[in-house]
């Protein structure tokens, strides 16, 4: 699939899930040490835990856990007993959990300081995540050869953004771990394209913590960001960052 293709495809998947997972409202406290997700990036169940990651403004690392992949699956079938995911450690207090209804709800218990979304709302996320993931048609499922890389990277990606989407699903199926700085929208203002933003509101001060930080660091807020430790290498934009992953870690 081509390019404008693959992005008007992932804008459809947004569409689907109801654009769950584009604002952030930080939670009341935030973990020590971050927390781990063993994850499929095309799944509708760890779909359903990364948008209450974006909801709470939680990063958390990143293990794919793609069909055929060895890298992370092993270790989840070892502590947990069986390869299924979502997978959450959380290494503050010690507790490993599958289930992402029992993941959502000790993640706002634990860290959102408010209550977990009501289980009927169930009725609407998981079939609407299910129908997300169909658009995507296997995206972010299986895995591809790749190089480990020596360090995690990082991106700052918000769980409904399309074009977010499309470099998580690479990471994955690459099987390359990341730590994902969720940079969800804390206001209505923040909605729409980084040019049209500063166009319409030029003044209006950022919120959010990445946020600032993205603005800080580059000059403006547009997501997905990646960060590559491994080689200094910086960058925007979804199609020079699956160029570059590509290039980089294919096998």
């Amino acid at each position: 699939m081509n390019s404008a293709l693959d992005v008007t495809n992932s804008v459809l998947a947004s569409s689907a899930a109801l654009w769950r997972g584009s604002m952030a409202k930080p939670a009341s406290r935030m973990p020590d040490i971050p927390l781990e997700l063993y994850d499929m990036e095309g799944c509708p169940y760890c779909r359903l835990v990364r948008e209450a990651l974006t909801d709470l403004d939680i990063d958390v690392m990143i293990y794919p856990c793609p069909k055929g992949g060895e890298r992370f699956r092993p270790k989840v079938t070892e502590t947990g007993g069986q390869a299924m995911f979502p997978y959450l450690v959380d290494p503050n207090n010690e507790v490993a959990l599958y289930e992402s209804a029992d993941i959502i709800k000790y993640l706002y218990t634990t860290y959102g300081g408010r209550k977990a979304p009501l289980s009927l709302r169930r009725l609407i996320d998981l079939p609407t995540s299910m129908l997300a993931s169909g658009v995507r048609a296997g995206a972010g499922i299986r895995v591809r050869p790749s190089k480990a890389p020596n360090k995690p990277l990082e991106l700052f990606s918000f769980e409904s953004s399309p074009y977010s989407r499309r470099v998580r699903e690479l990471l994955c199926e690459l099987e390359l771990p990341y730590l994902l700085r969720n940079t969800g929208k804390a206001l209505i203002k923040d909605i729409g394209p980084p040019q049209i933003r500063a166009t319409l509101v030029p003044n209006e001060p950022v919120v959010g913590r990445n946020r600032k930080e993205l603005l800080e660091r580059t000059g403006k807020v547009q997501v997905p960001y990646l960060v590559d430790p491994n080689t200094g290498k910086e960058m925007y934009e979804s199609d020079d960052i699956k160029d570059y992953l590509l290039e980089t870690y294919a096998a």
